[in-house]
């Protein structure tokens, strides 16, 4: 099983991108070179053209050292004095996260998150298509959420068979998240997003990850509380 307990990424695979001469990149970098991109694609829709290492890693929150050794595992360095070219860096980080792929994606649980994931509308631009969304209530099946029918999880294999799904977001209450994960498992999928406040369990060569909203805020309270206390180190 690969676990990575951290903000959703894009993992193109089991074992996650790759990137130049095939190896394998950290998921540490993996993570920064998401930010990467978006800073890069805020930058290409203000319409600049070439960027320095010290301005991406402005824009990105962190060094440039950090930022030039992130983009060596994409074979990217740019040219000293020059800089990138913004769309170049752009396509090949995308390639690199495996966005240049065909993703689809379905969410399982029409509750409150699972409706708001289902309409927010920047998925897409991503490299990411929302498909289908599932739920166990007879009541909320048949309701549409955005450009979606929510279907019965019932229908659950069939569905994610006819779609095309290749990658599950579950919504749902930890007392069912486990059943429905294998479920998903045995229908071929084999990348997880899990907002589940559980442990899930699953095989060797699929992908899970897990986000707990309550263990961010309990990190944000401890570096708050030491923010507030005189003579306490960050």
């Amino acid at each position: 099983m690969t676990s990575l307990d951290s903000p959703p990424q894009a993992l193109p695979g089991p074992t996650g991108p790759t990137g130049a001469a095939g190896k394998q990149i950290p998921p540490a970098a993996v993570a920064r070179l998401t930010i990467y991109l978006r800073a890069l694609n805020s930058l290409l829709a203000e319409g600049t053209e070439r960027v320095s290492s010290e301005s991406l890693a402005e824009l990105s929150g962190v060094g440039s050292s950090t930022l030039r050794k992130d983009l060596s595992h994409v074979g990217s360095y740019g040219t000293r004095g020059v800089g990138y070219e913004v769309q170049y860096l752009s396509r090949h980080i995308a390639a690199a996260l495996g966005l240049t792929h065909d993703w689809k994606v379905a969410i399982v649980g029409a509750g409150n998150l699972g409706k708001a994931l289902a309409r927010y509308g920047g998925f897409e631009s991503r490299g990411f298509d929302v498909v289908a969304i599932f739920d166990a209530d007879q009541m909320v099946v048949g309701n549409e959420v955005g450009w979606l029918r929510v279907s019965d999880v019932a229908d659950l294999e069939a569905v994610l068979e006819r779609t095309g799904t290749n990658m599950v977001v579950l919504a749902l209450p930890a007392a069912v998240a486990q059943s429905i994960c294998d479920r998903v498992v045995g229908a071929g999928v084999r990348s997880i997003l899990s907002f589940a406040p559980v442990m899930l369990q699953v095989p060797d060569g699929v992908t899970l990850r897990k986000v707990d909203m309550a263990t961010e805020l309990q990190i944000l309270a401890y570096h708050a509380q030491r923010a507030q206390t005189p003579g306490q180190p960050e």
